[in-house]
């Protein structure tokens, strides 16, 4: 078999299965074929369509962007390997019972049960599997009195671990207002991190080719409506086309993000739409089917990672 055939062999059998396979599965369709020779055949002839998301795992790409969907806590990212990530995008159920909570305002227990401050090892795990110069997103709340100084201490931890203060650019929910506190709110923060100095995806359009920095120029807001609390999936779920704004700025097509508390999978769908490649993790195995519906997807087993 020569190696033109065998990794157009290859490539049918990834298309066909429409989910990342590590290689021990692909070589147990050629079974003549040692596992080394099947690993050549990707680093070589399949290099420019088959995209690696994880130690050993591979998915085949297409035009189409692809969402895969991991029943398990995103704050483990031990299954990657150092600097594999393109980018990493985080809506976490942040620890703050007393804004948490009011007459029109009440999240469920499964989010107090599962919600958390971050620490500077979250932030470690982060840095290590981000390539360089890939960018951080985290969807925060607005500052509030109960809040203030977890906001700051996040920043600090952050930059600590290589992670530099990027951007901050407010969501806007169109005309959703929230009252609660002490004044109305209808904003969340997405903050923008990058690993040392940012790639270049910006086109340059005076010198010609690429500059440092986001796709684009971020904008003084992004202005996108929230879904009404009972048509959503998820609790804080967030608008496919905020995340669509956010994956056009942080990533190019065929690039691997992580979500690493999906909520609702709104990420993956704009993923699809976009051409990235999006690996949601989501901890609660009841959300975990409420996402694969949305998105019509696989799920992919942690031990495949």
């Amino acid at each position: 078999m020569s190696k033109v055939i065998l990794a157009k062999r290859i490539a049918e059998v990834m298309e066909r299965n429409a989910r990342p396979m590590n290689i021990k599965e692909i070589a147990s369709y050629f079974p003549s074929k040692p596992e080394s020779t099947i690993r050549g055949r990707l680093y070589r002839e399949l290099k420019e369509s088959c995209q690696r998301v994880s130690r050993g795992v591979y998915t085949f790409l297409s035009n189409d962007g692809a969402a895969f969907v991991v029943e398990g806590d995103g704050r483990d990212l031990s299954p990657f390997d150092d600097h594999s990530i393109d980018a990493i995008v985080a809506d976490h159920p942040w620890y703050d019972p007393v804004s948490n909570s009011g007459r029109n305002r009440h999240f469920d227990s499964s989010y107090e049960n599962t919600s958390f401050r971050y620490n500077t090892d979250d932030f470690r795990e982060k840095a290590r599997v981000l390539k360089p110069g890939g960018f951080l997103v985290e969807i925060l709340p607005a500052e509030n009195e109960n809040n203030y100084k977890y906001l700051y201490e996040l920043k600090i931890m952050a930059e600590q671990c290589g992670l530099l203060y990027y951007s901050k650019v407010p969501w806007k929910k169109g005309n959703y207002i929230l009252n609660t506190g002490r004044k109305s709110k209808n904003t969340e923060d997405i903050l923008f991190f990058v690993k040392g100095k940012a790639r270049s995806l910006r086109i340059d359009k005076q010198r010609g080719g690429k500059m440092s920095g986001t796709a684009y120029m971020l904008p003084t807001e992004f202005d996108f409506q929230t879904k009404p609390s009972k048509k959503r999936i998820h609790q804080a779920e967030k608008p496919i086309e905020l995340y669509e704004a956010i994956l056009e700025a942080i990533t190019e097509p065929g690039e691997v993000v992580i979500e690493q508390f999906s909520g609702s999978g709104n990420l993956g769908r704009a993923a699809l739409r976009k051409g990235r490649i999006a690996i949601l993790f989501e901890i609660l195995k009841e959300n975990v089917k409420k996402i694969r519906d949305n998105l019509g997807v696989p799920e992919l087993p942690l031990l495949l990672l």
